[in-house]
């Protein structure tokens, strides 16, 4: 029979990268399990048979936590941590031994029971996209176990070169395949926040997720083109596009040789325009990646990593350590703080569920109604500034009062300090997040307000478009080159220089290459942006006139249509940079 060629799908490009090759369908055996009755006599036989399993389950989680220790940075080792936990925790596992005991059934199906009910739960209550994919963690730990009842192994050595594909990896599976020199990941689930994404990134892997039926489309003598970048797997591909895809390797190889050299020079157009190109991170793990990219400074970090890796408000002395790390590690380069931003699509530090979190409780409005969380996080901001390199931004901010009465809690978080002689800069710069329609149309006043500010497309877009980006119904109509998105950055940036104050953006709008010399006639100061971006922004800027920027300016404004404009970046880039491989 005759092969399909050149099956296309499109997913989540989770790690950058693209591998061709061999595909090895990783298969889960256990998603299927037999309710089982058993005898009276034999409850502490089945107890006995689980108690073996846990503790086995147990030693191998170990061993891939030591094994991961060589691969992965500190923060990340947590993932086996909880599983481990998970093995020891005796009200979990004392609820299985009663129910076997009541409900007299075999372990594996009241295990797979009490996991499914964890699961439910975190998937109907939380909405937090990196908290609902650690409901599908625990999934590693039933499989393991499951498998050690019946004695039974999977695979553990697999060819060499080859593209796993599987309906969802383990962090377990992710990091014991990485072992065996394998090519990349492609799954059914997943987002760019699931551990087989977090993890890719980390070993550099290239890794598409989140392409829903791959695994159904697979056969064992299918080859694969895997592009990490754009999120596209072709299955099956034609002579014609391997040959396409290894040229453009090849090609691309080559140009981030080169950008690695350009990335070192300074963020200056041809005329001498000047600019800034920083780093958006979350955890200090990425500083030394960042910095090898040639980033300028950080222009923003998410504190609230923290909270969601805590899984709850860190302590002053906790983020102290965290955020001095992260300064001293930085100096002289400038490091942007950015307060908690929980809520929204973030964890909520309660168990408190709103009906419309979005247009709720979050950012900037927790920390004024939490006080004490707010004053922690800002002495521990203020005591980590020594060097004279911290930035605090406020996130979500609608209102003026809302950064008065920010700005109040930072002078009563510097007295507090100054009673206890406690060093901290005593300069430092307050600046916000313009991500709200109603901050734009104050941005003049706004920027009287405070020392920085810096657009935050990703919410900004989604408010003013009036669309969910997480919403599969609607997501397609979040449309970074709408004429009305174009327009209010444009005033924002306009209002803010109007009263003397420079201007960042740290959306993904800002990491597009294809935004780039729009932005430079916008008249944006400062790109922060993802580190693998830094060198191939730092390129375009170096390689243009603010001139010929703007000639790309006035055409843009001259149309109407999202997908018009987007189109004719596409080509003018394209034109000017034939290297890039840009974002499909």
């Amino acid at each position: 029979m005759k092969k399909k060629q050149d099956i296309l799908l499109k997913g989540i490009g989770a790690s950058p990268g693209i591998v061709i090759g061999n595909i090895f369908h990783y298969k889960d055996e256990y998603t299927n399990i037999k309710e089982i009755s058993i005898s009276e006599k034999d409850i502490e036989k089945e107890i006995e048979r689980l108690k073996t399993a846990l503790k086995k389950s147990e030693l191998e989680i170990t061993k891939i936590l030591q094994f991961a220790k060589e691969k992965l940075p500190e923060h990340q080792l947590r993932i086996f941590d909880a599983q481990i936990l998970m093995l020891q925790d005796e009200y979990f596992i004392n609820g299985i031994f009663m129910r076997i005991k009541s409900e007299l059934k075999n372990a594996e199906f009241i295990l797979t029971d009490e996991i499914r009910k964890y699961q439910e739960i975190l998937i109907k209550t939380v909405k937090d996209d990196y908290l609902r994919e650690r409901a599908f963690d625990v999934e590693d730990v039933k499989n393991r176990v499951i498998r050690n009842l019946n004695i039974q192994n999977l695979p553990s050595k697999i060819e060499s070169s080859v593209i796993i594909v599987a309906k969802r990896l383990s962090p377990a599976d992710t990091v014991i395949f990485s072992n065996n020199n394998i090519l990349g990941y492609a799954t059914d689930f997943g987002g760019y926040t699931s551990h087989t994404a977090i993890l890719s990134r980390s070993l550099n892997i290239p890794c598409v997720v989140g392409l829903k039926e791959i695994t159904e489309m697979i056969s064992d003598d299918s080859i694969m083109i895997l592009d990490g970048y754009g999120g596209n797997v072709i299955i099956n591909p034609s002579e014609e596009s391997i040959n396409e895809y290894k040229a453009k390797l090849e090609k691309h190889r080559k140009f981030e040789i080169s950008l690695m050299e350009t990335s070192k020079l300074p963020p200056i157009t041809i005329d001498r325009r000047e600019f800034s190109v920083v780093a958006n991170v979350e955890v200090p793990d990425e500083l030394d990646f960042a910095l090898s990219q040639g980033t300028d400074g950080i222009g923003l970090y998410r504190t609230e990593q923290m909270v969601i890796y805590k899984g709850s408000f860190p302590s002053e002395e906790e983020q102290y350590l965290a955020y001095r790390q992260v300064a001293d590690k930085m100096n002289p380069r400038p490091v942007t703080f950015r307060t908690f931003d929980v809520g929204g699509d973030k964890v909520l530090p309660s168990n408190y569920q709103e009906n419309n979190p979005f247009l709720g409780w979050r950012g900037i409005r927790i920390s004024l109604e939490k006080p004490e969380i707010f004053l922690n996080q800002l002495r521990a901001l203020l005591r980590a500034s020594v060097n004279g390199n911290v930035k605090i931004m406020f996130p979500m901010i609608s209102t003026l009062s809302e950064i008065k009465k920010a700005k109040e809690y930072v002078e009563l978080a510097k007295k507090q300090l100054d009673e206890k002689k406690i060093p901290y800069d005593k300069d430092i710069k307050v600046g916000v997040m313009i991500e709200v329609p109603s901050a734009a149309v104050l941005a003049n006043l706004i920027a009287k307000e405070v020392d920085f500010i810096s657009i935050g497309t990703n919410d900004l877009i989604q408010y003013l478009l009036a669309v969910d980006r997480g919403n599969v119904l609607v997501s397609h109509l979040f449309q970074e080159f709408d004429p009305s998105v174009i327009r209010t950055v444009k005033f924002i940036i306009d209002e803010a220089h109007k009263a003397g104050q420079k201007i960042s953006m740290c959306g993904e709008m800002a990491a597009n290459p294809i935004t780039t010399m729009l932005l430079i006639a916008l008249g944006l100061d400062e790109f922060s942006v993802v580190p693998s971006r830094i060198p191939e922004i730092k390129k375009i800027i170096q390689s243009v006139t603010v001139d010929e920027c703007k000639k790309v300016l006035e055409n843009v404004l001259s149309m109407d249509e999202a997908t018009t404009i987007k189109n004719y970046l596409e080509k003018s880039t394209k034109e000017k940079f034939p290297d890039f491989i840009l974002d499909d």
